[in-house]
């Protein structure tokens, strides 16, 4: 599994060790809810958990947990996911998802994780495009997304909430 460094940050894949940092994160009402409907509950967070370190062994990538590398301060996750949802268009490409902890929001730290994370997807996966699905409301992802070149392809449904679907090509020119 894959560790990749930034000027700033050290991604790690997840792992049981995070399941702490996680429930803090995915249990701020204030996080939580610019994706999902609510806050999760430590068991909820757990099956996430279980479900991305599985990912890794299954697919060869998955989610990193971001810290800063100074002092090992937990900043939040970006991921490269399979999660086969269940949506019209249905997802053809691998899906990138990012969240970082309110304290650590504007400083630069999830276009630093992010951009991590697609330079590894654009060399190591050797696929023409990424996706990844915002919530319409959510002008901050909106905004980071187009600075690292996502564009919108479509809106739907999922989970009955609506969503927007963006797109990525791939910057590394294929052989």
């Amino acid at each position: 599994m894959t560790v990749l460094t930034t000027e700033r940050l050290t991604l790690t894949p997840v792992s049981v060790a995070d399941y702490e940092d996680l429930c803090a994160l995915w249990g701020n009402e204030g996080f939580a809810t610019a994706i999902l409907p609510q806050a999760m509950t430590p068991e909820d967070v757990w099956f996430r958990l279980l479900r991305d370190i599985g990912q890794w062994q299954v697919r060869a990538y998955g989610s990193w947990s971001v810290r800063l590398t100074a002092d090992g301060d937990y900043v939040g996750s970006v991921g490269v996911l399979d999660h086969r949802r269940m949506m019209t268009p249905a997802f053809d490409a691998p899906e990138l998802g990012w969240g970082v902890a309110p304290r650590f929001q504007g400083h630069g730290l999830a276009f630093e994780a992010l951009n991590a994370a697609l330079i590894w997807c654009d060399h190591t996966l050797k696929v023409p495009r990424t996706v990844c699905m915002i919530d319409p409301d959510n002008t901050p992802s909106h905004a980071l997304a187009r600075r690292v070149g996502y564009v919108p392809y479509a809106e739907t449904s999922y989970k009955a909430a609506t969503v927007v679907l963006l797109e990525r090509p791939t910057m590394v020119r294929q052989a």
